[in-house]
């Protein structure tokens, strides 16, 4: 095995099935990389790493996160997936001495010219997927294609390949250092997951290479302009090049299937991949495991976690300090509080959802001053119909709060 290059995927148990097609394909094109499994879940039953066509498992509370169960309790499943790649990247390097590490999203397969990308880190340290690389021709593409990319990111963050140099190395960090504490779909902050905050990575990084072949990262995005020709028995062609990786993204919301439609009609090769990689999922268990629900999304009475339950909690520093373990309903470590958050939340549900700030008793005022600046902050930042005088005021109250927090502390 090749100990100098890695490559990893991040998912939770129902994932697994497009991890082992992934980690096949991978396999089947260099043997000798280690493919590592990052798991943000139990392992499902009867799971046997000798067995898998993954290296490496790594859980997720294996990682050096601070004040684990808050910060799990604070991500949905999918920001919770992406939240943990940049920690994972730098734990990969920091235990194995990895040279390259590449992540490839689960529901990715690799065809050919992982060689080619594992040359490129030789001379750069970033390697960065654009969702387009040819303008488009028509307003539907643009509303469709280029419009998506503006609101979800430039780059593409289902791949990134990362070398193990100074400047990859703060790239790493700086990336780890963003996920841990903003990896978010909040479209009012300008927060889509991971892939926004790397549309700033060729400002602040160098030896950032964008790879702008048509053959790497395709995907229903980018269709319009790239043509499959070939086979799957004699291998496709995308606009002449050999296929790298495609991205088979929106398989479960059905968006994979009606994008190919619209984008792709004129590559009937596409379709039998869609049918094989269909095929391919199957014998891997998809029907078993495609459901199966991750133990991130309940509590431990087994009802399950809702997404206000989780941005409430996240915003409010009072709460993440009085319930110290989020999932808990009989109390919390102390042994008080009985029914816990989820008990607290339904008690002042009606509060919280007419906006009106309300704060758990007994909480430290300096922790109180910064909850509420976080809240004035959030409010201005979510304002749309507020005037920019409104909204100045706010931030500049909540900064002073945070200033006091600071000499009450």
């Amino acid at each position: 095995m090749n100990s100098g290059v890695h490559v990893f995927t991040s998912v939770t148990s129902n994932y697994i099935p497009k991890a082992r097609v992934l980690a096949e394909s991978v396999k089947q094109v260099d043997s000798s990389v280690c493919f590592h499994l990052l798991l943000s879940d139990d392992p499902p039953a009867g799971f046997d790493l000798a067995s898998e066509p993954f290296d490496k498992l790594i859980l997720v509370e294996s990682l050096p996160i601070d004040n684990f169960k808050q910060w799990v309790f604070s991500h949905r499943l999918v920001e919770l997936c992406t939240a943990v790649k940049g920690t994972a990247l730098e734990w990969i390097f920091e235990k194995y001495e990895a040279e390259k590490v590449f992540y490839f999203d689960p529901d990715m397969a690799v065809f050919s010219r992982l060689d080619e990308l594992i040359r490129e880190l030789n001379s750069s340290s970033i390697l960065l997927t654009p969702h387009q690389t040819e303008p488009e021709t028509t307003h539907k593409g643009i509303i469709d294609n280029e419009m998506c990319s503006l609101r979800h990111g430039v780059f593409n963050l289902g791949f990134v390949g990362v070398a193990n140099t100074g400047e990859g190395r703060r790239f790493a960090r700086w990336w780890r250092d963003r996920l841990l504490h903003f990896c978010h779909d909040d479209h009012a902050r300008s927060l889509f997951t991971d892939q926004k905050w790397v549309n700033l990575a060729p400002c602040m990084f160098d030896e950032v290479k964008v790879l702008r072949s048509p053959a790497f990262n395709v995907a229903t995005w980018n269709l319009s302009t790239r043509k499959a020709t070939g086979s799957l028995d004699g291998g496709i062609l995308i606009n002449g090049e050999d296929l790298g990786f495609y991205h088979f993204s929106g398989f479960d919301s059905g968006a994979q299937e009606r994008q190919l439609k619209e984008y792709g009609a004129h590559s009937p090769v596409l379709f039998d991949l869609r049918n094989w990689y269909i095929e391919a999922c199957k014998q891997h268990g998809q029907l078993e495991l495609g459901a199966i629900p991750s133990k991130f999304s309940f509590y431990d009475d087994g009802q399950p976690i809702l997404d206000e339950h989780r941005i409430l909690y996240r915003e409010r520093l009072d709460l993440r300090q009085t319930f110290s373990d989020p999932f808990v309903i009989k109390g919390d470590q102390e042994g008080h509080l009985s029914g816990g958050y989820k008990a607290w939340y339904e008690a002042h549900k009606v509060e919280v959802e007419s906006d009106v700030m309300t704060v758990v008793p007994g909480t430290p005022i300096g922790a109180f001053l910064l909850n509420v600046g976080d809240y004035l902050t959030s409010r201005a930042s979510a304002a749309h119909n507020t005037s920019l005088i409104k909204k100045l005021a706010l931030n500049l109250i909540a900064s002073c709060l945070r200033g006091f927090a600071r000499l009450s502390s």
